[in-house]
């Protein structure tokens, strides 16, 4: 017998600043609408495992998009965009994931994203706390300096240098072949969106003296942060947390800086309980 995957792929378009974007995304399970957003410079293959987790899809209907210049999301037609250097923005990083829910007509979806994502989980919480039911911020901290770095769009930087820096920046005791998994995909990303990636990464989202102002009672936030990410460390992760009044910090032990990729079992274990939560929220 064939064996195939519940998962589904579709586009939609949507426009964000006047262009109009194609944008893939893939879709699995009945329940509570998850947003979930990749890393930079990569795609949504990172979240197969939890696309394929039937605990997960049970209560969930789990919707994983591809950024506009990541994996199958092409950059937009309606534009010159060669003639521009690609620069991801916190304007557009909020606006397209807004636009996305309205698309797919999500009431309320909770949204969940690892390091750009799990940074842009703290922007969402701050700046459109109305639009989500809670937020899931995986790697993320209110201030990731120091990675925008112009070799990462080098022309002597191969996809090989990319497979091996992100290949280091997991876990040493994860799966091999995930592990080795997460820098094929990083590998595979055109030379301009990783760095371009970062600029929202380490310049754009900078939440120092803010996070104040989010409130937990109108949007709950969770924040989780495996024990040997070098990115955005254990310290950096507890520090924005203790700093939103109601924010829940975890500190995922035996994990990197991808840990739905790296090992999804041992993720799993600190996700399934927030999940859970936000699923018996009135």
């Amino acid at each position: 017998m064939a064996k195939l995957e519940a998962v589904i792929g579709r586009y939609c378009y949507l426009t964000v600043d006047g262009v109009e974007y194609r944008v893939y995304f893939e879709e699995n399970g009945r329940g509570i609408p998850l947003l979930c957003q990749h890393t930079a410079g990569s795609d949504g293959r990172q979240w197969r495992h939890l696309l394929n987790d039937p605990e997960v899809t049970s209560k969930y209907r789990v919707i994983v998009p591809d950024l506009p210049y990541h994996g199958k999301s092409l950059p937009p037609q309606s534009v010159d965009w060669w003639k521009a250097e690609y620069k991801l923005t916190k304007s557009f990083f909020i606006d397209f994931l807004v636009e996305l829910k309205h698309c797919l007509e999500l009431k309320r979806p909770a949204f969940i994203g690892c390091s750009m994502g799990g940074n842009l989980a703290l922007d969402l919480a701050l700046e459109r706390p109305d639009e989500f039911k809670a937020v899931i911020g995986l790697e993320g901290a209110d201030y990731t300096p120091g990675l925008d770095i112009i070799w990462f769009n080098h022309p002597r930087i191969s996809g090989e240098f990319k497979f091996a820096n992100l290949y280091e920046s997991t876990a040493p005791a994860g799966p091999e072949n995930n592990r080795r998994e997460i820098g094929w995909v990083y590998s595979q990303s055109a030379p301009p969106v990783f760095r371009g990636d970062l600029y929202y990464y380490s310049r754009e989202h900078n939440l120092t003296g803010q996070l104040g102002r989010i409130d937990t009672s109108r949007i709950p936030v969770y924040l989780l942060c495996g024990e040997y990410d070098f990115a955005s460390t254990p310290e950096m992760c507890r520090r924005t947390a203790s700093q939103i009044k109601g924010a829940k910090y975890t500190l995922m032990e035996g994990l990197g800086h991808f840990p739905v990729a790296e090992n999804y079992q041992l993720f799993k274990r600190y996700l399934m309980p927030v999940l859970n939560e936000i699923a018996n929220m009135r």
